[in-house]
């Protein structure tokens, strides 16, 4: 569905897209850098607005949002297009093709979500931020409706859509690729330094988790892993969770797939100063279960994405009374 874009000027016979850091400018009847932005008769308009390309009913954990209700279903909802291209994205297929969409307007999504029993709308698979209307448009009649929502998000737009975004969003899982900008500008076609500026933005108004995508021989060094560590420690504080995850060879990029050994050596780096450390598309029952800071007792025990018991009380780990960064809906504890 075609419908004029926010975020752009004209310049020139040309509109400057002011929604992301890359601030394309586009001709008549070309589109963006993300493809889902259009300039016509000197308008910029989305091409994707309601567009869907998948569909589904996913664990919270699957995201990964693994301390934003542990245990809940989530109506996750993505579009076509992305603001990077990487060699080694694991959903080209939507992100760099046109797969096919179907519309699904706002007001359907919200009583989809009521209809499956979902705690809210996450906006993920493909770039949520390319589908930035919609995305507006649909969490802030979900606020309404008393539902969450949820971006799965590279991070790369400006600050100003992300202001006025986050009023409606309750909790984001952010990928951080590397610590490194030549990472970025090599393998992405981004830049690093936009995505940071983001992540502490939102890191002050919604639950926030990191994911880090390791890659043997790219970002896999112990620098890298210190570098992104000591950065979410003094940045984003401790208590943000972060998640290394494995990496397989898909798109365009043939690199061997991670081995188990060094994400857990990243695991044993980022626990130094983290209080809580995952290890994702890996299935280890300790490596995503959720650890007192103090005491170390379990408290929430995962099996992939199944919680099999959750030991929080008000806030608090049941053990020791420390305070756990979970949010967590009581009435439905395992």
């Amino acid at each position: 569905m075609i419908k004029e874009a926010l975020y752009w000027e004209r310049r020139d016979g040309e509109v400057k897209c002011l929604l992301c850091p890359k601030g394309c400018l586009i001709k008549e009847d070309n589109y963006g850098f993300c493809r889902a932005r259009i300039n016509r008769s000197g308008k910029l308009y989305t091409r994707i607005y309601g567009e869907c390309s998948s569909v589904a009913m996913d664990p919270i954990e699957k995201k990964p949002l693994y301390h934003f209700y542990p245990g809940s279903m989530i109506l996750s909802l993505g579009t076509i297009g992305c603001s990077f291209s990487c060699q080694f994205c694991q959903n080209f297929a939507i992100s760099q093709k046109d797969a096919p969409t179907r519309n699904i307007p706002p007001t359907e999504a919200i009583k989809m979500a009521k209809k499956n029993n979902s705690i809210g709308i996450a906006y993920t698979y493909s770039e949520p931020l390319i589908w930035y209307e919609y995305v507006l448009d649909t969490a802030r009649l979900a606020k309404e409706q008393g539902l969450k929502n949820v971006l799965v998000t590279n991070g790369f737009i400006n600050e100003i859509p992300m202001r006025e975004l986050l009023p409606y969003i309750d909790a984001i899982n952010l990928d951080i690729k590397s610590s490194d900008n030549s990472f970025y500008q090599k393998y992405c076609g981004g830049k690093l330094t936009p995505v940071l500026n983001i992540a502490m933005l939102s890191k002050r108004y919604v639950l926030l988790e990191i994911t880090n995508l390791i890659i043997p021989t790219l970002n896999d060094s112990d620098k890298d892993i210190n570098d992104l560590v000591d950065w979410i420690a003094e940045c984003l504080g401790p208590d943000t969770p972060l998640h290394f995850s494995r990496y397989f060879p898909r798109y365009k990029m043939t690199i061997h797939a991670t081995p188990v050994t060094t994400l857990f050596r990243a695991r044993d780096i980022a626990k130094r100063r983290l209080k809580y450390v995952y290890v994702g598309n890996v299935m280890d029952e300790e490596a995503n279960t959720s650890f007192c800071p103090n005491c170390k007792n379990p408290v929430v025990i995962r099996s992939g994405y199944e919680i099999k018991r959750t030991k929080i009380k008000e806030g608090r780990c049941e053990e020791c009374g420390e305070p756990i960064n979970i949010v967590m809906d009581f009435a439905s504890t395992v």
